[in-house]
This record gives structure tokens, C-alpha cells and sequence, in this order.
């Protein structure tokens, strides 16, 4: 079996629909599981009229809805006509009753909280695969649709739930499996789980990706396909850089790394589930089917001499700096701010240390001013703001003699605040001003990649 996952512009509107059937349809042999996302644009729809609602902006959050119940019914107005068309419309009319509700109650509330925030969210992905299931139907395609909340089971940790692996596959071998077996093309969501009682959680922003490798892995999948509006992964953002190649393979490392260090791709943690399993993931245009896209495989055999995959830039960084209170580095003194970044569950994507101070960056502000305030007990802080992250991906780095100065000599006219080389084999990252991102991206680019036609088997 497969899985196939239909992020939200591949299920935009009826023609897109009508083309991920195509897709679907082609794939029907290899028993496809199909995860999709809502439709592009619906889930920032939902979580905006929950804090109109929480607001106390009843009638601007109701009118959300409205849009949002308007917009799937002219969806079923050009893909269904007669009784189905008069089912779906009669059941997104309910699902908007629902959703009013919703807004009802936190409005009189005036507080909204995680848990109903994940309520608001789950609406978008179970309204895009309702339509996509009745459609494969229509074209005599035997479909199964299953809300994920039946076998995704997660912890409570609402907007940002871990996926409880051993129920989750159990549920998914009792529920999903015999639909398989049986022929069927299994269409369900993806970003949505239940806790053990039933209620609705999320495991996140981009959390599609995430499940469809979860269902994956457990379920043994031959291949998972990440259905997407660009050909694959690039060699860098097309929107910065026009000549962007596609890379046509590349490791699981060097993906994760590209996904964590701002690709947009990808969902960072969607290949973990596939590492562990050894499962293939090819990242696909579903506007461009023809193009072959990028596979990611647990080891990508490439040319050793073509060591840069990709260039990748991570915006809106702080850049804290801190100075121990002592003439050098004393014991414990890093295990103590490692544990303040812990206390406050913020990631530090790089180090940089010196016989006296520690640089750190992080992209979440929410609790900075708490960490800042408890790294002050042993300390001295400064923090800068708007500052960006530039890393360049490929396997082996640290062994490549003269790359840091290939790296380095097309941004020498521009300040860098920071450099981590060496902490990992594919990534070499740098901190610079957010202004600079662009011009440094486009540098880069075509310094590293002037010669990339000498490795078709690796750039397009």
C-alpha cells in the first residue's frame, strides 16, 4: 500500500479536486490511503473567526463561517448535481450549525482556549476529504471515508499533540486495514487526532505531513507521497531565486535539516516516522504531475564530488548572548541555560560558545522576556531581533576542505552576526540582519550551484 497526502492548494477548489482524482485514480492498484489537507486558506478562515468570537465580534466571527459553509457548497455545486448534491449541501449546512455553536459558546465565554481552538481547526480537513471521498464515488471509485480521530489517538496537549504510536496502530490495523484488503481506497484527514476520551486535538500547523508518514510507517507503507504546488525540493526558495533546481534526491538528513532551517516544503518532522521505517518519501506537484519531483530515501547515492544540496534561510530569529558572570565558563554554567530554554519549551536552533559566552537563536518570542529574566539570575543578557538564519544542506560538510570560504567570500560586504560550523556533517549556517536574506540567498546560489548541470542524476 501508499499514501498518497493533498496538501491544501492540491484541494483548492473543484478542479483541483477533479485532478487529485486523476492522480488517485492512477494509483488505485497499489492500494493508496489518501490524507488531505483542508482547502488552501481554510484553517487561517476557522482559527480567525474563533478569536473574532473570543473577542466578543460574534456577527463578524458568524460571517466567517458563513463564508467558509459558502465557499465547499459552490465546491459541490460544479463537481455534484441531483440527490448527492442536495446530501452534501444539507451537510455542510450542519457542519456550519456546528461551527456557530461553537462561535456561540466561546463568545459568551469570551475566552478561548486550546482545547476549543483544536475544535475550531479539525473543521477544514474533515469538510475537503468529505466532498473528495463523495467525488471518487461519483467516478465509480470504491472509497471508504474514516474521520482520523477514530485511530489517531494523542495526548492532550491541545494545538500541538504527540501522536501515541502503539494505540494509534492498533486502531489503524483494526480500521483501516480491512478496507485495504478489501479493495478500498481509504480517504481521511491529516492534522487531526483524538485523546483517549474522544476529544479533538491537532498535532500542529503543517501536521498533514506528519500524519500521512505516521499512517505510513505503521501501516507499512511501500512509498509516501507528499503532494504539494512545487515540483519537489529546490535548491533554493524559487521566490528568491529564480533558476532554483530541483534536486531530483537527496537523503532523509539532509531533508530533515533543510525542513527544520526553514523549507517550506515540508513539515520538520515528517520524516522521522519514515527514517524509522525506511520508507521512501517523494515530495510531488500535483499541478505538474509529469515532473518526477524529489525523492528522499534513507541514504541518497549521489556523486561525492557534489556536496551542496540546498540553501535554506530561517527569518524572524532572536539572537540571545549570554556572558557568564565569571572570567570563564564555570561547571554547569551551559546545563543551567539549557535548562531555563527547557523550563519555557523553547527550541534553540544554534550555539555558538566562547571561553566566557554562549550565543543562542531561537524563533519563539512568546516566553522570552521569562527566559531572559531567569538567564539574568547568573548572567548578564543582551538579545537582537530580526535577525535570520542562512544555512547551506549536503551530506558531509565538515570533510569538504575550502567550503566555509566558497560559503563566505560572496557575503563578505555583509555583517554576520554569528557562525556554526562542525556541530553536524550536512549543515553550515550563518546569522545575519533579516534585510540581507534575500541578496545573501541569491549570492550563494550562484556561487554553490554555477556548475550544477555537471550532476544530472542529482539537479534538474
Amino acid at each position: 500500500m501508499i499514501v498518497m497526502k493533498f496538501g491544501g492548494t492540491s484541494v483548492e477548489d473543484a478542479a483541483a479536486i477533479r485532478n487529485l482524482t486523476e492522480l488517485v485514480r492512477k494509483e488505485t492498484p497499489r492500494r493508496p490511503v489518501v490524507v488531505v489537507s483542508a482547502c488552501a486558506g481554510v484553517t487561517n478562515q476557522l482559527l480567525a473567526a474563533a478569536q473574532l468570537a473570543a473577542q466578543g465580534k460574534k456577527e463578524e466571527a458568524l460571517a466567517g463561517v458563513t463564508a467558509i459553509e459558502a465557499r465547499h457548497k459552490r465546491i459541490v455545486k460544479e463537481l455534484f448535481d441531483g440527490e448527492t448534491q442536495k446530501f452534501l449541501y444539507r451537510h455542510f449546512a450542519a457542519l456550519a450549525e456546528d461551527l456557530a455553536a461553537l462561535v456561540n459558546g466561546v463568545a459568551v465565554l469570551g475566552e478561548l482556549t486550546p482545547r476549543s481552538l483544536d475544535t475550531f481547526a479539525s473543521y477544514g480537513e474533515l469538510m475537503s476529504s468529505f466532498i473528495i471521498h463523495h467525488y471518487f464515488e461519483s467516478q465509480r471509485m470504491k472509497s471508504f471515508w474514516t474521520d482520523a480521530r477514530t485511530f489517531m489517538r494523542t495526548d492532550d496537549r491541545f494545538t500541538k499533540a504527540s501522536v501515541q504510536f502503539d494505540v494509534t496502530e492498533q486502531r489503524l490495523r483494526e480500521v483501516v486495514r480491512p478496507k485495504l484488503d478489501n479493495g478500498y481506497i481509504v480517504m481521511t484527514q491529516g492534522f487531526i487526532g483524538a485523546t483517549a476520551a474522544g476529544v479533538t486535538t491537532t498535532i500542529g500547523r503543517g501536521g498533514s505531513d506528519l500524519s500521512a508518514a505516521i499512517i505510513g510507517a505503521l501501516l507499512d507503507a511501500e512509498d509516501i507521497q507528499i503532494w504539494t504546488d512545487v515540483d519537489g525540493i529546490l535548491t533554493a526558495d524559487p521566490t528568491v531565486v529564480k533558476d532554483a533546481r530541483r534536486i531530483k534526491v537527496m537523503s532523509f538528513a539532509e531533508a530533515s535539516e533543510l525542513a527544520y532551517f526553514g523549507a517550506r516544503v515540508l513539515h520538520p518532522e515528517t520524516i522521522l516516522p519514515a527514517v524509522r521505517k525506511n520508507i521512501p518519501v517523494r515530495v510531488l506537484n500535483s499541478k505538474n504531475p509529469r515532473s518526477s519531483g524529489t525523492v528522499i530515501a534513507a541514504k541518497a547515492r549521489t556523486d561525492k564530488r557534489c556536496v551542496v544540496k540546498s540553501i535554506a534561510y530561517k527569518e524572524g530569529i532572536t539572537l540571545i548572548t549570554i556572558v557568564s558572570s565569571r572570567m570563564f565558563l564555570a561547571h554547569g554554567f551551559l546545563e543551567n541555560i539549557f535548562d531555563v530554554f527547557h523550563k519555557y519549551e523553547t527550541v534553540v536552533h544554534t550555539v555558538a560558545t566562547s571561553e566566557v559566552s554562549v550565543t543562542a537563536t531561537v524563533d519563539t518570542v512568546k516566553n522570552l522576556p521569562h527566559i531572559v529574566r531567569e538567564l539574568k539570575h547568573f548572567a548578564s543578557v543582551t538579545t537582537a531581533e530580526r535577525k535570520a538564519i542562512v544555512c547551506i544542506v549536503g551530506d558531509n560538510l565538515r570533510n569538504s576542505p575550502g567550503l566555509a570560504v566558497r560559503m563566505l567570500t560572496p557575503v563578505s560586504d555583509i555583517n554576520i552576526n554569528m557562525i556554526s560550523q562542525g556541530a553536524s556533517e550536512i549543515n553550515l549556517s550563518f546569522v545575519i540582519d533579516e534585510e540581507h536574506v534575500d541578496e545573501a540567498v541569491r549570492r550563494l546560489h550562484a556561487e554553490l550551484f554555477a556548475n550544477a548541470e555537471r550532476f544530472p542524476e542529482v539537479f534538474e
